[in-house]
């Protein structure tokens, strides 16, 4: 074990990864597989859940690159089907018309009367079925659905054939479906489509090289509708859930500054461990965290205080920044995001160089505290571009102090019409998922924030905000972290 430059060590958090472009393969130095993750990743998982930046997206555009598939099973042997398999896309948030239909010719066909399990099934049908069959050659999906539906025994045909000839190689064909808040504008008929979508997926499971992985949000996943059909049950209990408890995040973070093209043989050093696993992919040396490293919380707490100091003040009242720093950056469940832990720490870096450029390590617990703020920044645009009536209904709440009692949350939204005009906006269409209850007024729309782990509801009664979503919103608590104002 070695100190570590602190200068190298600064310049190596302000280089950690922003994220990728949505559909762009990840860089295979950003491959990491919490437990949790190699669970989903199983081909008969054909359900996954994962809040916002835990890593549907990732896995969606990661899988369809062979090289990070290769990696995946260099970092799990037990994944031998990911060396043979045929990855296609069933549908993600980038319109691809030769592959699935757009939000809009979706929702024409299903009002048109297509039933969302049979437009599904059309899609399947089509990621599967070699050119010249009939599926293939159709220009428009209405012709795809009209032949699906008038020809069921040329389709069964089609997905036995298929089934067959993947199995005779060895492989399986695996079709990606994500972005699924984009197949509507309203609760009820998004409910409609993913239940269908379910349906296939689950009629999919009868042939043994075909499948399917769709990637739901919590709050689609725990719509009551989806268990409406037979066997649902079966689908949904089998689903795994994309996790990031405390040990994973920092494992992240070691697995990436530990392959950091500039400093990464600085931090294995640091980090202590000689005998690294490695693996060759696209010319680069990639190494892998031991998984004694990421379970040892007492070795990752002293590791990192090395680069943060002891503590988030002048003495130990102020709290530990291992702890600190997970536990600001939680939603109401204590969920924290890869994307914005790795911006507060980066955040936290880029402060520290301007603000305190001789601080003896590589953060200073001031900057923390500000690197919590641009996190909050980017958590806050998050849960504004998945459920914009959240904008609505917390942004005239600035200025408040939680925790507090709901009848003065309740005052502010009547003085500012926040809920009466969210009501007002959603009945006449005007809302994209509007809340689930917001006909209920008040009550409804606090049910609601309560189900997104925005707010919490005390044991008293009393309402509070995570950090996570407080300090963007510019709210106040007495000794917390400055809000933004």
């Amino acid at each position: 074990m070695t100190a570590i430059p602190v200068a190298e060590a600064r310049e190596a958090f302000r280089s950690l990864p922003e994220g990728t472009s949505y559909g762009e393969a990840p860089p295979p130095d950003l491959v990491y597989l919490p437990p949790s993750h190699r669970k989903a990743l199983d081909l008969d998982r054909l359900v996954v859940v994962g809040m916002r930046g835990a890593g549907k997206t990732f896995w969606w555009s990661a899988l369809q690159d062979r090289t990070v598939r290769d990696l995946v099973h260099q970092g799990d042997t037990r994944r031998n089907e990911w060396r043979k398999i045929d990855v296609r896309v069933g549908f993600g948030m980038k319109p691809d018309s030769g592959k699935y239909p757009d939000k809009d010719t979706l929702l024409n066909l299903v009002e048109g009367g297509l039933e969302p399990r049979l437009l599904w099934w059309t899609v399947l049908a089509k990621q599967i079925a070699p050119r010249e069959h009939p599926v293939a050659r159709c220009e428009r999906w209405s012709e795809r659905a009209r032949f699906v539906r008038g020809n069921p025994e040329a389709i069964a045909r089609l997905f036995e054939e298929r089934d067959g000839e993947y199995a005779s190689r060895g492989e399986h064909c695996l079709v990606l479906f994500d972005a699924l808040d984009r197949c509507a504008d309203d609760w009820q008929t998004m409910s409609g489509v993913i239940r269908g979508l379910l349906q296939s997926v689950h009629d999919l499971r009868s042939y043994r090289r075909l499948r399917a992985k769709v990637f739901l949000r919590p709050d689609q996943f725990s719509e009551p509708g989806l268990r409406s059909f037979p066997d649902a049950s079966k689908l949904l209990s089998s689903s795994a859930e994309l996790n990031w408890p405390r040990p994973e995040l920092y494992g992240l973070l070691w697995h990436v500054l530990a392959n950091g093209q500039q400093h990464g043989e600085i931090f294995r050093e640091f980090l202590g461990f000689e005998d690294w696993r490695s693996a060759e992919v696209q010319q680069l040396t990639l190494f892998f965290v031991p998984r004694f490293l990421v379970l040892d919380e007492e070795y990752d707490r002293e590791k990192f205080h090395e680069l943060t100091g002891p503590w988030m003040g002048r003495d130990r009242r102020r709290g530990l920044p291992y702890r600190w720093v997970h536990g600001r950056l939680g939603d109401g469940a204590r969920r924290v995001s890869p994307r914005t832990f790795l911006a507060a720490l980066r955040a936290a870096a880029e402060d520290t160089g301007d603000r305190y450029p001789d601080h003896r390590v590589a953060l200073h617990y001031e900057s923390l505290k500000r690197g919590v703020q641009e996190a909050s920044k980017i958590r806050v645009q998050e849960i504004q571009e998945d459920y914009p009536w959240v904008h609505r209904v917390l942004e005239p709440l600035a200025g408040m102090v939680v925790p507090c009692d709901f009848s003065e949350i309740k005052a502010k939204w009547s003085d500012e019409g926040g809920v009466r005009r969210l009501v007002e906006a959603g009945a006449q269409g005007d809302v994209k998922l509007p809340p689930p209850h917001f006909e209920e007024g008040a009550e409804g729309v606090r049910r609601d924030l309560e189900a997104l782990n925005v707010v919490q509801r005390m044991r008293d009664g009393r309402v509070n905000m995570p950090d996570v979503f407080r300090v963007g919103y510019g709210l106040g608590r007495k000794g917390g972290v400055q809000p933004i104002r």
